[in-house]
């Protein structure tokens, strides 16, 4: 097998190692997530309480996309990529102290520097691709995009079992230490094998180019802000903290069902392109992600109408939630490979990260409503402003650029 890989390009090697470290880290960062839900709803705290744990990760997540795009771009994507690995691993031994010590403030802090690491992380991996595929291979660019984004939520969703049984198994302690030692692995790895100087632009970047001066991506920037606030919304805290509570499922049930979900929305977003057009001969332009962002305020609606006059609710968030991911997913795929269409190859990471930012900003307003519109109105509440943001996300996406259709 050793001699299989050597034998391949160079690029396609840079690829599988970008792939190889996202996918570890993503792993932890979906257990960790379930493991705070859980363990802190778990100690007692309140649906707002527990959001609140995740404010720093999202803000900083914002933060970290406007500048990591520039130091992507300034240093190079290996370094932002290994900074980001080393980050997390800091984040994760920070939660191992005793449980005395395990503070509102202290896990928030801790939750800002897992926050930054995930977000350097991400840019990294996703601006990569940007610089292995050439330019006029469009269809290969979504492809692979695809296969990336899918793999990613797929393992997330690994890793929110992962997190819940964990828990269950070995405890909040041991299972955050058993992931920083895995992390920490893939950290040496990746400082021996990653290319130097990936992604790092040719031209002198000036730290005033980090906010986007092209419409589109200012604008496929605000549609994907308001989709990812409309997931969040209700599925970060609220349906956690709902099935558990109202359904009365234990953490293991807890966690392998969103496990599943997230499974199943990352193999979506891997056959995206099927589904969207590239058996025809054709990428998807804007045109597409508005039809596609409409479909999902149809289906967040009908949801939120079986919620609300309580129509068998078990059943309508099991099957609800399935076709919302589905859907969801090929709407982020869309987006995903738009916004690495729409960038500059020169200093890709800074489009890259500007988009990602407004993708954390979506996620920071929705897991803080997640928290306090489920405190105070329940789950219901939570997907009428779902429907919301959506409609908003379409009404943006009608003025994305429709483009020539590229050949595949």
């Amino acid at each position: 097998m050793i001699s299989a890989i050597a034998n391949l390009s160079k690029d396609v090697r840079q690829y599988m190692l970008v792939t190889f470290n996202y996918w570890n880290f993503t792993v932890t960062d979906g257990a960790l997530r379930m493991l705070v839900v859980l363990h802190f709803h778990q100690l007692g705290y309140s649906s707002l309480q527990i959001a609140s744990l995740f404010l720093f990760y999202e803000f900083f997540g914002v933060v970290t996309n406007l500048i990591g795009g520039w130091l992507g771009a300034k240093l190079g994507l290996n370094r932002t990529m290994n900074i980001g690995l080393a980050m997390q691993v800091g984040a994760l031994l920070m939660l191992a102290v005793p449980s005395a010590y395990l503070t509102v403030p202290w896990v928030m802090l801790a939750q800002a520097l897992s926050g930054i690491a995930k977000d350097l992380n991400k840019m990294s991996a996703k601006s990569a691709i940007k610089t292995l595929v050439p330019g006029e291979q469009q269809g290969a660019l979504y492809k692979w995009i695809a296969i990336l984004t899918g793999s990613k939520n797929a393992l997330k969703g690994a890793g929110f079992f992962i997190g819940g049984l964990l828990l269950a198994v070995v405890g909040f302690k041991g299972a955050v230490l058993a992931m920083a030692a895995l992390l920490a692995l893939v950290l040496t790895l990746s400082l021996a094998l990653l290319e130097k100087d990936m992604g790092k632009a040719k031209n002198k970047i000036k730290f005033k180019q980090i906010f986007s001066k092209s419409s589109s991506i200012n604008i496929l920037s605000a549609a994907r802000m308001f989709l990812f606030g409309a997931r969040d919304v209700w599925f970060v805290v609220a349906l956690p903290i709902y099935l558990s509570q109202v359904f009365d499922w234990d953490h293991t049930m807890v966690g392998g069902f969103l496990a599943l979900w997230v499974i199943a929305y990352g193999f979506v977003q891997g056959v995206a392109p099927k589904i969207t057009g590239k058996a025809k001969g054709a990428v998807p332009d804007g045109r597409a992600a508005m039809g596609w962002a409409g479909l999902l305020s149809l289906i967040t609606l009908g949801v939120a109408l079986g919620v609300q006059f309580n129509w068998q609710p078990e059943l309508t968030i099991v099957v609800g939630l399935l076709v919302f991911g589905a859907v969801f997913a090929v709407n982020s795929s869309l987006h995903s490979y738009l916004i690495v269409s729409y960038a500059k190859d020169d200093g890709v990471s800074l489009d890259v990260g500007f988009y990602y930012m407004a993708n954390a900003m979506g996620r920071l307003i929705g897991t803080v409503l997640s928290g306090l519109v489920y405190q105070y109105a329940g789950l219901a509440a939570c997907l009428w402003v779902s429907v919301a943001f959506l409609v908003a996300t379409t009404i943006i996406s009608i003025r994305l650029p429709a483009h020539p259709e590229a050949k595949v």
